[in-house]
Protein backbone atom coordinates (compact mmCIF):
# COMPACT_ATOMS: atom_id res chain seq x y z
CA UNK A 1 0.00 0.00 0.00
CA UNK A 2 1.45 3.70 -1.11
CA UNK A 3 2.20 5.98 1.97
CA UNK A 4 -0.61 8.41 2.09
CA UNK A 5 0.73 10.95 3.20
CA UNK A 6 3.05 11.29 0.24
CA UNK A 7 -0.22 11.70 -1.67
CA UNK A 8 -1.74 14.00 0.72
CA UNK A 9 1.74 16.00 0.14
CA UNK A 10 0.98 16.92 -3.76
CA UNK A 11 0.32 20.27 -4.09
CA UNK A 12 -2.87 20.64 -6.16
CA UNK A 13 -5.82 22.95 -5.57
CA UNK A 14 -8.74 21.00 -7.80
CA UNK A 15 -11.37 20.21 -5.54
CA UNK A 16 -11.50 17.04 -6.99
CA UNK A 17 -8.30 16.35 -5.95
CA UNK A 18 -8.18 17.65 -2.65
CA UNK A 19 -11.75 15.55 -1.90
CA UNK A 20 -9.67 12.42 -2.79
CA UNK A 21 -7.03 13.49 -0.54
CA UNK A 22 -9.24 13.76 2.57
CA UNK A 23 -10.79 10.30 1.60
CA UNK A 24 -7.62 8.65 1.37
CA UNK A 25 -6.65 10.24 4.85
CA UNK A 26 -9.68 8.87 6.38
CA UNK A 27 -9.58 5.64 4.89
CA UNK A 28 -8.42 1.94 6.39
CA UNK A 29 -9.93 -0.11 3.80
CA UNK A 30 -7.59 -1.72 1.27
CA UNK A 31 -9.65 -2.16 -1.23
CA UNK A 32 -10.75 1.10 -1.11
CA UNK A 33 -7.39 2.39 -0.71
CA UNK A 34 -6.44 0.74 -4.25
CA UNK A 35 -9.99 2.14 -5.86
CA UNK A 36 -8.40 5.74 -4.44
CA UNK A 37 -5.37 5.33 -5.91
CA UNK A 38 -6.33 4.11 -9.26
CA UNK A 39 -8.67 7.71 -9.35
CA UNK A 40 -5.97 9.69 -8.12
CA UNK A 41 -3.49 8.57 -11.00
CA UNK A 42 -6.12 9.48 -13.59
CA UNK A 43 -6.66 12.76 -12.37
CA UNK A 44 -2.97 13.16 -12.48
CA UNK A 45 -3.07 12.57 -16.17
CA UNK A 46 -2.07 8.40 -16.11
CA UNK A 47 -3.32 6.15 -18.96
CA UNK A 48 -5.55 3.34 -17.96
CA UNK A 49 -3.47 0.74 -19.25
CA UNK A 50 -0.53 2.06 -17.07
CA UNK A 51 -2.34 2.11 -13.94
CA UNK A 52 -3.35 -1.07 -14.63
CA UNK A 53 0.01 -1.83 -14.41
CA UNK A 54 0.93 -0.37 -11.02
CA UNK A 55 -2.18 -2.42 -9.62
CA UNK A 56 -1.63 -5.36 -11.22
CA UNK A 57 -5.21 -5.00 -12.71
CA UNK A 58 -6.99 -5.66 -16.16
CA UNK A 59 -7.37 -2.23 -18.05
CA UNK A 60 -11.00 -2.73 -18.18
CA UNK A 61 -11.29 -3.01 -14.51
CA UNK A 62 -9.41 0.31 -13.99
CA UNK A 63 -11.58 1.86 -16.18
CA UNK A 64 -14.66 0.76 -14.78
CA UNK A 65 -13.85 2.64 -11.57
CA UNK A 66 -12.95 5.50 -14.06
CA UNK A 67 -16.28 5.47 -15.16
CA UNK A 68 -18.09 5.07 -11.77
CA UNK A 69 -15.86 7.95 -10.40
CA UNK A 70 -16.99 10.29 -13.34
CA UNK A 71 -20.37 9.25 -13.25
CA UNK A 72 -21.41 9.73 -9.55
CA UNK A 73 -17.94 10.63 -7.35
CA UNK A 74 -16.45 8.88 -5.00
CA UNK A 75 -19.02 7.20 -2.86
CA UNK A 76 -20.18 5.11 -6.20
CA UNK A 77 -16.67 3.43 -5.18
CA UNK A 78 -18.08 2.32 -2.02
CA UNK A 79 -19.38 -0.99 -2.48
CA UNK A 80 -23.00 -1.85 -1.82
CA UNK A 81 -23.95 -3.65 1.90
CA UNK A 82 -24.24 -7.14 1.74
CA UNK A 83 -27.83 -8.51 2.22
CA UNK A 84 -26.87 -12.18 2.97
CA UNK A 85 -28.91 -15.11 1.46
CA UNK A 86 -32.15 -14.75 0.83
CA UNK A 87 -34.20 -16.38 3.82
CA UNK A 88 -36.38 -19.36 2.03
CA UNK A 89 -38.28 -20.28 4.96
CA UNK A 90 -40.66 -18.03 7.16
CA UNK A 91 -40.05 -17.69 11.02
CA UNK A 92 -43.35 -19.37 11.88
CA UNK A 93 -41.54 -22.69 9.38
CA UNK A 94 -38.16 -22.08 10.69
CA UNK A 95 -39.88 -22.62 14.49
CA UNK A 96 -41.57 -25.84 13.29
CA UNK A 97 -38.50 -27.20 11.62
CA UNK A 98 -36.63 -26.53 14.56
CA UNK A 99 -39.48 -28.31 16.98
CA UNK A 100 -39.20 -31.53 14.22
CA UNK A 101 -35.98 -31.81 14.71
CA UNK A 102 -35.66 -31.50 18.09
CA UNK A 103 -38.56 -33.40 19.50
CA UNK A 104 -39.03 -36.14 16.53
CA UNK A 105 -36.79 -38.74 14.86
CA UNK A 106 -36.66 -38.84 11.12
CA UNK A 107 -39.30 -42.10 11.02
CA UNK A 108 -41.99 -40.51 13.10
CA UNK A 109 -42.24 -37.48 10.37
CA UNK A 110 -42.00 -39.46 7.12
CA UNK A 111 -38.48 -41.55 6.92
CA UNK A 112 -38.87 -45.18 7.82
CA UNK A 113 -36.10 -46.76 9.38
CA UNK A 114 -33.91 -43.58 9.59
CA UNK A 115 -33.41 -42.30 13.29
CA UNK A 116 -30.74 -39.65 13.01
CA UNK A 117 -31.22 -36.38 11.67
CA UNK A 118 -28.30 -35.09 8.99
CA UNK A 119 -28.62 -32.50 6.27
CA UNK A 120 -30.24 -34.25 3.11
CA UNK A 121 -32.72 -35.76 5.49
CA UNK A 122 -33.61 -32.04 6.68
CA UNK A 123 -33.80 -30.57 2.98
CA UNK A 124 -35.83 -33.23 2.05
CA UNK A 125 -38.39 -32.65 5.38
CA UNK A 126 -38.18 -28.66 4.45
CA UNK A 127 -39.08 -29.74 0.19
CA UNK A 128 -42.12 -32.24 1.25
CA UNK A 129 -43.77 -29.84 3.27
CA UNK A 130 -43.14 -26.85 2.07
CA UNK A 131 -41.88 -27.72 -1.59
CA UNK A 132 -38.62 -25.10 -0.95
CA UNK A 133 -35.56 -26.76 -1.99
CA UNK A 134 -32.30 -26.19 -0.34
CA UNK A 135 -28.76 -27.18 -1.39
CA UNK A 136 -26.66 -28.67 1.38
CA UNK A 137 -24.44 -26.20 1.79
CA UNK A 138 -27.24 -24.06 2.53
CA UNK A 139 -29.46 -26.13 4.69
CA UNK A 140 -26.37 -26.13 6.52
CA UNK A 141 -26.73 -22.69 7.51
CA UNK A 142 -29.85 -23.13 8.55
CA UNK A 143 -29.74 -25.21 12.30
CA UNK A 144 -27.27 -22.77 13.45
CA UNK A 145 -29.15 -19.65 12.94
CA UNK A 146 -32.09 -22.04 14.88
CA UNK A 147 -29.62 -22.47 17.47
CA UNK A 148 -28.83 -26.07 16.87
CA UNK A 149 -25.61 -28.04 17.01
CA UNK A 150 -24.46 -31.09 15.68
CA UNK A 151 -23.34 -32.96 19.26
CA UNK A 152 -23.31 -36.71 20.52
CA UNK A 153 -26.16 -37.49 22.73
CA UNK A 154 -26.59 -39.25 25.83
CA UNK A 155 -27.81 -42.17 27.51
CA UNK A 156 -30.79 -41.61 30.31
CA UNK A 157 -33.04 -44.34 31.50
CA UNK A 158 -36.67 -43.75 29.62
CA UNK A 159 -37.91 -45.18 33.62
CA UNK A 160 -36.70 -43.22 35.65
CA UNK A 161 -38.89 -40.76 37.26
CA UNK A 162 -37.27 -36.89 37.98
CA UNK A 163 -39.26 -36.13 40.97
CA UNK A 164 -38.17 -39.40 42.78
CA UNK A 165 -34.33 -38.60 41.92
CA UNK A 166 -34.74 -34.99 43.49
CA UNK A 167 -36.54 -36.30 46.58
CA UNK A 168 -33.69 -38.78 47.24
CA UNK A 169 -31.16 -35.91 46.50
CA UNK A 170 -32.75 -33.52 48.92
CA UNK A 171 -33.08 -36.56 51.70
CA UNK A 172 -29.32 -37.22 51.09
CA UNK A 173 -28.16 -33.77 52.28
CA UNK A 174 -30.48 -34.07 55.63
CA UNK A 175 -28.14 -37.37 56.22
CA UNK A 176 -25.34 -35.98 55.41
CA UNK A 177 -25.86 -33.59 58.57
CA UNK A 178 -26.14 -36.49 60.60
CA UNK A 179 -23.05 -37.41 60.04
CA UNK A 180 -20.50 -37.88 63.19
CA UNK A 181 -23.91 -37.79 65.24
CA UNK A 182 -26.36 -40.45 64.79
CA UNK A 183 -24.86 -41.80 61.51
CA UNK A 184 -21.26 -43.00 61.14
CA UNK A 185 -20.44 -44.32 58.02
CA UNK A 186 -22.55 -43.77 54.38
CA UNK A 187 -21.57 -46.29 52.20
CA UNK A 188 -22.84 -46.41 48.08
CA UNK A 189 -23.05 -49.97 47.49
CA UNK A 190 -23.02 -51.91 44.11
CA UNK A 191 -22.25 -54.90 41.82
CA UNK A 192 -20.31 -55.22 38.98
CA UNK A 193 -19.09 -57.86 36.46
CA UNK A 194 -15.23 -56.92 35.24
CA UNK A 195 -14.39 -58.67 31.96
CA UNK A 196 -11.64 -59.35 29.91
CA UNK A 197 -13.29 -57.96 26.97
CA UNK A 198 -15.11 -54.57 28.09
CA UNK A 199 -14.18 -52.23 25.75
CA UNK A 200 -11.70 -50.65 23.56
CA UNK A 201 -10.81 -46.98 24.35
CA UNK A 202 -8.92 -44.36 22.66
CA UNK A 203 -4.92 -44.53 23.87
CA UNK A 204 -1.46 -42.65 22.90
CA UNK A 205 0.47 -44.44 20.09
CA UNK A 206 2.58 -43.64 17.31
CA UNK A 207 1.35 -41.16 14.57
CA UNK A 208 -0.53 -43.37 11.85
CA UNK A 209 0.01 -46.54 13.27
CA UNK A 210 -2.56 -48.39 15.51
CA UNK A 211 -2.20 -50.44 19.04
CA UNK A 212 -2.76 -54.24 18.34
CA UNK A 213 -4.25 -56.23 21.41
CA UNK A 214 -4.02 -60.05 21.56
CA UNK A 215 -6.90 -62.04 22.55
CA UNK A 216 -6.88 -65.59 23.19
CA UNK A 217 -10.24 -66.89 21.86
CA UNK A 218 -11.71 -67.37 26.03
CA UNK A 219 -13.67 -64.64 28.12
CA UNK A 220 -12.97 -64.65 31.68
CA UNK A 221 -14.84 -62.48 34.28
CA UNK A 222 -14.82 -61.27 37.69
CA UNK A 223 -18.37 -60.84 39.86
CA UNK A 224 -17.67 -58.04 42.48
CA UNK A 225 -19.46 -56.37 45.09
CA UNK A 226 -18.17 -53.07 46.51
CA UNK A 227 -18.75 -50.26 48.69
CA UNK A 228 -17.38 -46.69 48.56
CA UNK A 229 -17.22 -44.78 51.91
CA UNK A 230 -18.89 -41.76 51.03
CA UNK A 231 -16.86 -39.68 54.13
CA UNK A 232 -12.84 -41.45 53.96
CA UNK A 233 -13.50 -42.51 50.45
CA UNK A 234 -12.38 -46.03 51.28
CA UNK A 235 -13.34 -48.79 49.24
CA UNK A 236 -13.54 -52.42 50.25
CA UNK A 237 -14.49 -55.05 47.24
CA UNK A 238 -14.88 -59.15 47.39
CA UNK A 239 -15.52 -61.09 44.79
CA UNK A 240 -17.84 -63.88 43.97
CA UNK A 241 -18.57 -66.35 41.58
CA UNK A 242 -21.95 -65.36 41.65
CA UNK A 243 -24.72 -62.93 43.19
CA UNK A 244 -27.29 -64.10 45.24
CA UNK A 245 -29.31 -62.90 48.78
CA UNK A 246 -26.67 -65.98 50.48
CA UNK A 247 -23.82 -64.07 48.96
CA UNK A 248 -25.35 -60.71 49.92
CA UNK A 249 -25.82 -61.34 53.57
CA UNK A 250 -21.67 -62.56 53.69
CA UNK A 251 -20.83 -59.18 52.15
CA UNK A 252 -23.15 -57.32 54.51
CA UNK A 253 -21.60 -59.07 57.09
CA UNK A 254 -17.95 -58.23 56.04
CA UNK A 255 -18.66 -54.90 56.15
CA UNK A 256 -20.41 -54.67 59.37
CA UNK A 257 -17.03 -56.69 60.74
CA UNK A 258 -14.68 -54.18 59.08
CA UNK A 259 -16.81 -50.85 60.55
CA UNK A 260 -17.21 -52.25 63.98
CA UNK A 261 -18.29 -49.45 65.57
CA UNK A 262 -20.99 -46.91 64.71
CA UNK A 263 -24.54 -46.75 62.70
CA UNK A 264 -23.70 -47.52 58.82
CA UNK A 265 -26.25 -46.20 56.41
CA UNK A 266 -25.97 -48.09 52.86
CA UNK A 267 -27.31 -46.81 49.55
CA UNK A 268 -28.17 -49.20 47.21
CA UNK A 269 -29.91 -50.04 43.95
CA UNK A 270 -33.30 -52.25 43.78
CA UNK A 271 -31.65 -55.62 42.93
CA UNK A 272 -33.52 -58.48 43.84
CA UNK A 273 -30.76 -59.69 46.35
CA UNK A 274 -31.07 -56.60 47.79
CA UNK A 275 -34.65 -57.01 48.72
CA UNK A 276 -34.34 -60.66 49.66
CA UNK A 277 -36.78 -62.11 52.11
CA UNK A 278 -33.90 -64.05 53.49
CA UNK A 279 -32.07 -61.16 54.34
CA UNK A 280 -34.85 -59.73 57.01
CA UNK A 281 -34.13 -61.56 59.62
CA UNK A 282 -30.28 -60.34 59.29
CA UNK A 283 -31.32 -56.80 58.77
CA UNK A 284 -33.74 -56.94 62.08
CA UNK A 285 -31.46 -58.18 64.30
CA UNK A 286 -28.37 -55.66 63.30
CA UNK A 287 -30.77 -53.00 62.51
CA UNK A 288 -29.18 -50.81 65.29
CA UNK A 289 -26.33 -50.57 63.11
CA UNK A 290 -27.01 -51.08 59.65
CA UNK A 291 -30.01 -49.40 57.56
CA UNK A 292 -30.38 -50.14 53.79
CA UNK A 293 -31.90 -46.76 52.04
CA UNK A 294 -32.68 -48.04 48.52
CA UNK A 295 -32.40 -45.70 45.21
CA UNK A 296 -35.04 -44.39 43.18
CA UNK A 297 -35.48 -47.13 40.08
CA UNK A 298 -33.21 -46.49 37.15
CA UNK A 299 -30.84 -44.30 38.97
CA UNK A 300 -27.46 -45.51 38.31
CA UNK A 301 -26.35 -42.14 38.03
CA UNK A 302 -27.25 -41.60 41.94
CA UNK A 303 -25.22 -44.39 42.95
CA UNK A 304 -21.65 -42.81 43.58
CA UNK A 305 -19.84 -46.13 43.40
CA UNK A 306 -20.88 -46.60 39.68
CA UNK A 307 -18.03 -43.91 39.05
CA UNK A 308 -15.77 -46.57 40.72
CA UNK A 309 -16.63 -49.37 37.98
CA UNK A 310 -16.09 -47.12 35.09
CA UNK A 311 -12.56 -45.71 36.60
CA UNK A 312 -11.16 -49.42 37.28
CA UNK A 313 -12.37 -50.28 33.82
CA UNK A 314 -10.65 -47.65 32.16
CA UNK A 315 -7.44 -47.90 34.00
CA UNK A 316 -6.79 -51.70 33.97
CA UNK A 317 -9.44 -53.49 31.85
CA UNK A 318 -9.78 -51.72 28.73
CA UNK A 319 -7.37 -52.18 26.18
CA UNK A 320 -6.52 -55.60 27.35
CA UNK A 321 -7.41 -58.98 27.05
CA UNK A 322 -6.25 -61.20 30.10
CA UNK A 323 -4.95 -64.88 29.44
CA UNK A 324 -6.79 -66.00 32.61
CA UNK A 325 -9.47 -65.30 35.44
CA UNK A 326 -6.69 -65.16 38.06
CA UNK A 327 -4.31 -61.86 35.86
CA UNK A 328 -7.89 -60.11 36.31
CA UNK A 329 -8.23 -61.00 39.88
CA UNK A 330 -4.51 -59.44 40.36
CA UNK A 331 -5.26 -55.88 38.26
CA UNK A 332 -8.63 -55.62 39.87
CA UNK A 333 -7.12 -55.70 43.54
CA UNK A 334 -3.80 -53.99 42.22
CA UNK A 335 -6.05 -51.10 41.87
CA UNK A 336 -8.39 -50.87 45.14
CA UNK A 337 -5.40 -51.03 46.24
CA UNK A 338 -3.99 -48.36 44.64
CA UNK A 339 -6.97 -46.02 45.32
CA UNK A 340 -7.44 -46.81 48.86
CA UNK A 341 -3.75 -45.47 49.56
CA UNK A 342 -4.90 -42.30 48.45
CA UNK A 343 -8.42 -41.58 49.58
CA UNK A 344 -8.36 -38.05 49.17
CA UNK A 345 -8.13 -38.34 45.02
CA UNK A 346 -11.47 -40.87 45.15
CA UNK A 347 -13.28 -38.28 47.10
CA UNK A 348 -12.78 -35.73 44.99
CA UNK A 349 -13.20 -37.98 41.88
CA UNK A 350 -16.32 -40.11 43.12
CA UNK A 351 -17.73 -38.50 45.85
CA UNK A 352 -18.16 -34.76 45.22
CA UNK A 353 -20.54 -35.34 42.30
CA UNK A 354 -23.66 -34.97 44.65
Amino acid sequence: MANNNNILEVDNQNPQMQELKAAIKHNRDKSMHVKYMIIYHHLKGAANVDIASMFDLCAHTVGTYINKYKANGLSALVPAPKSGAPKFLTEEQESNLKDVITLNTPDNVGFPNRKNWNAALVIQWVYNNYGIKYSNSGMLKVPHRLGLSFTKPTYTLAKADPRKQEVFKASFEDLKNLLDGKIHHILFQDESMIRDYQAIQKTWFLKGRQRIIPTYGKHHGVKLLGVLNYETGHVYCIEEEKYDAQVFMKFLENVLSLNPTGKIVMILDNARIHRAKLLQPFLDDNSHRLELISLPPYSPKLNLIEGLWGWLKSEVINNVFYKSLNQIRVAVRGFIRMINQDTAYTIKRLCLRM
